[in-house]
């Protein structure tokens, strides 16, 4: 297992252009926010597609990582999004993700989107990675 702390240190060095900010972790879960400016908007003022795929895959990686400990080499197998609602254009970007499966070599999990401050998701997405051998 690894904590919050050190899932942190190891995505600052390995993967310093991620700017997903870890909130929790543990329990077979993980909650990331992502902040939301300019950049990331797509015309017509929505969040973009990119941006929700990125909070929902890091979301499961912190996840996974939580609970197999440091793994650089685990990595995604397949990512389905599917986009709900608008998100607003000028809140962060929440994902809240749960692991449904893990095993030997492969975790599925699945997150949930939301803008801050909103009960209703704005993307669902489930997702799977491969876990090297030990």
């Amino acid at each position: 297992m690894a904590t919050k702390d050190d899932i942190i240190e190891f995505l600052t060095a390995e993967f310093p252009q991620n700017k997903c900010v870890i909130e929790d972790v543990g329990n077979r879960s993980a909650t990331v926010r992502h902040k939301i400016g300019i950049d990331e908007l797509r015309p017509g003022g929505t969040v973009s597609g990119p941006v929700l795929m990125t909070v929902a895959d890091v979301a499961l990686y912190v996840a996974i990582l939580g609970e197999i400990g440091i793994v650089p080499l685990a990595v995604t197998t397949s990512l389905t999004i599917h986009f709900l609602r608008k998100p607003s254009p000028d809140k962060d970007i929440i994902g809240a993700c749960k692991i449904m499966k893990l095993g030997k070599s492969l975790a599925v999990g699945e997150v949930s989107l939301y803008s801050e401050g909103s009960k209703d998701p704005v993307a669902h997405a489930t997702g799977a990675y491969f876990l090297p051998p030990a």
